[in-house]
């Protein structure tokens, strides 16, 4: 039984009353067995974290991280299958390279789990999956996958087959292609189920793609939609109760712009990168201060920084920005923590320091909303996977 003692620390457990205590947390087998505010336990190995806070890993649920590989080009873009616009059957761990350095820095800032997805190319892109962010093989690495299928409308779509001279060229395009494989999946999934109750039916042909979007179906799994404009939203808003799945949007750049409709809805927004320039005409309404937005309003929002847009390890500044554009600090933090943690339905696991959750700490010198905060240390599953030596 391997044991780790975290002392002399203030503790932000990040759970739903925002409890926070000086005191120490015991981690065991890579889990967190117990904390406290009184004498700790005895244990073998210690760490004095001298006053520093003590913070769950942070959690990107929207990046691109090892599938666009740090100082490579066509050779290291493995994101976009853009010769088909309807991929669901990809896998995205088939493309990640754990070893890209972007791993590595995205564990001195502090993230521990990402969600890594296809890119935006096509209508449905991909199966996304969730990671730890330490390791050297994907299989070991992987918390849920697939996590999501990932789904595309507005822009991207339409200008990547616009160039083809291919469909789809317009959003009436784009969202009937989305609709047209989601309806082959429903009749897919009744062939097989007819099939199952009667002995004669030989059911339909294995089709992988069709296969793929049975959990979404199933509602195992939920459907990302990258959508910008407040239309796209909608657009991805109503497919979803078209079809019975859990939509979560990510980007939502015009989202802010109708909080109130959205909140509604109960609809998960994933807000950014918000710290880029106003790239295509669907960012005229970025601001940093649409995730406070969109929290202020009752939304579940998480913050993204959609590596490689924005590198992983400057996540802690977005929410730096977000913070002085209005947003609540406690919003802040859990937009990275426990917010993303319930996006992905592993609340019970990570997002937060409870007795019995996966052990993904962070220790920092101070506020983690101060810009001079220092990350001290990262554990992941208890693992000690960086210490600042300087």
């Amino acid at each position: 039984m391997k044991q780790l003692l975290i002392k002399n620390v203030i503790v932000w457990t990040m759970d739903e009353t925002d409890t926070r205590y000086s005191g120490w947390l015991l981690i065991e087998d890579g889990k967190i067995a117990a904390t406290g505010t009184q004498t700790p336990p005895d244990c073998e190995q210690v760490i004095d974290g001298a006053g520093g806070v003590l913070t769950p890993g942070l959690i990107d649920i929207h990046s691109h991280l090892g599938l666009y590989e740090d100082g490579l080009g066509f050779e290291g873009a493995d994101g976009n299958e853009d010769t088909d616009p309807v991929t669901p059957h990809l896998r995205v761990i088939d493309g990640i390279n754990p070893m890209d350095r972007g791993f590595r820095e995205a564990v001195e800032a502090g993230v521990t789990a990402v969600a890594i997805s296809p890119g935006s190319a096509n209508p449905i892109g991909g199966q996304i999956a969730l990671l730890k962010t330490a390791g050297r093989r994907v299989d070991n690495m992987v918390l849920k996958a697939p996590l999501a299928i990932k789904f595309a409308l507005g822009e991207n779509p339409k200008s990547v087959y616009h160039d083809k001279d291919e469909s789809p060229v317009t959003r009436m395009a784009t969202a009937a292609l989305i609709r047209e494989q989601l309806y082959k999946a429903k009749e897919y999934l009744a062939r097989r189920e007819r099939a199952e109750s009667d002995p004669e039916d030989d059911g339909p042909d294995y089709d992988i793609k069709l296969e793929a979007l049975l959990p979404l179906l199933w509602g195992k799994i939920e459907a990302h939609f990258h959508a910008h404009r407040a239309d796209d939203i909608f657009t991805a808003l109503r497919i979803a109760k078209e079809f019975g799945i859990k939509p979560v949007i990510v980007h939502g750049t015009e989202a802010h712009l109708v909080a109130d409709l959205l909140a509604e809805e109960g609809v998960p927004v994933v807000s950014g990168p918000y710290m880029t320039d106003r790239s295509k005409p669907e960012l005229r309404n970025l601001t940093d201060a649409a995730p406070g937005m969109l929290a202020g309003a009752g939304i579940p929002t998480a913050i993204t920084v959609d590596h490689p847009e924005i590198p992983l390890r400057l996540l802690p500044m977005a929410l730096m920005l977000a913070v002085r554009a209005g947003m609540d600090k406690a919003d802040a933090l859990r937009a990275v923590t426990s917010v993303p943690a319930q996006i992905a339905g592993m609340a019970h696991r990570i997002g937060g320091l409870q007795v019995g959750m996966d052990a993904d700490c962070v220790l920092w010198s101070g506020d983690p909303l101060d810009f001079a905060t220092q990350v001290q240390a990262v554990w992941i599953n208890g693992a000690l996977e960086y210490r600042r030596t300087t």
